[in-house]
């Protein structure tokens, strides 16, 4: 097996570009303050034109949307693409896309949420990106939380995270973060990453329990789970059932439908939608501890 690449580390005074590939911007204060964040590590930062284009609920045409993605992979002088937000829309997008992994350098691309299908799919083109902030969320993080982005892309080892063992030992394998419901579309396309030896990182928000109890029936019927090493759960937030209506839990949701897989799984990780949402590199070998609750990263 392979391992992906690491795109070289960033430092001050790379230019990284902004680009809108899912929904339509609407938080400009929360990205202004995303954006001053990267320019005050040092960063010279370069917004995509149109980037507060709107075409129904995502950011501008497929066209459009691409053509951004493209002029930022593509400039060599651009070391690294933040994602201004989540939303839907990148699955569009990689519609006749190739990263063209042999005649580009590799770069940084950062993001989550819907961003999960760009970075599985870099990840097929075999290169590393980061499951982490957009810029319309990085000014609610904690400064350790924004600090442990700076660490990953600038080259520093990485911090494990803490959260709940479920028992089951411990194993190693490449960590293969992502948004649950974004993740389950991939499922039968040729985004899905081969999953033989992974960790699977997931976390999602306001999506009720009978939902979240779906989308976990459709990863076992698809017999893909049997491929994987273990799972790392992080925040599933505003996944409450309405009032009145008779509902498991979230949490008693994700033990019924994964505690019988017979694997490492540790929940409760601090990564997610809500606040904190620790960066996680896409492809990197880890090692889920379900004994002690802690997920390791390699040097």
């Amino acid at each position: 097996m392979s391992l992906p690449i690491l795109p070289p580390a960033l430092k001050p005074g790379d230019l990284l570009r902004v680009i809108a590939p899912s929904g339509a911007l609407r938080e400009f204060e929360a990205f202004n303050q995303g954006v001053e964040i990267w320019r005050s590590h040092g960063y010279r930062i370069e917004i995509s034109d149109n980037i507060d284009n709107r075409h129904g609920y995502l950011a501008g045409t497929d066209a459009h949307r691409r053509q951004q993605l493209a002029t930022a992979w593509q400039d060599p002088e651009c070391q690294g693409i933040l994602c201004a937000r989540g939303g839907f829309g990148s699955t569009r997008i990689l519609e006749n896309w190739t990263w063209q992994e042999n005649e580009i350098t590799p770069k940084w691309l950062i993001g989550f949420s819907d961003i999960t299908a760009l970075l599985w799919s870099l990840h097929n083109a075999g290169i590393v990106g980061v499951h982490g902030s957009v810029m319309t969320t990085l000014g609610n993080e904690p400064e350790w939380s924004i600090q442990r982005l700076f660490d990953i892309v600038e080259g520093r080892p990485l911090a494990p995270l803490k959260g709940r063992g479920w028992d089951g030992g411990k194993v190693t394998g490449l960590l293969l973060p992502g948004n649950l419901t974004v993740a389950t579309h991939l499922l039968g396309t040729p985004i899905l990453p081969n999953l033989d030896g992974v960790i699977l990182a997931w976390e999602d928000v306001t999506e009720t329990p009978y939902r979240i109890d779906r989308m976990l029936t459709q990863w076992r019927a698809s017999g893909v789970l049997s491929k994987v090493r273990g799972i790392a759960l992080g925040g599933f937030t505003q996944c409450e059932a309405p009032p009145h209506i008779p509902s498991f839990t979230v949490e008693e949701v994700l033990r019924e439908r994964l505690g019988d897989l017979d694997i490492p799984i540790v929940s409760d990780l601090p990564f997610g939608h809500d606040s904190p949402n620790a960066a996680l590199p896409v492809g990197v070998m880890a090692t889920l501890d379900a004994e002690q609750g802690i997920l390791h990263f390699f040097p």
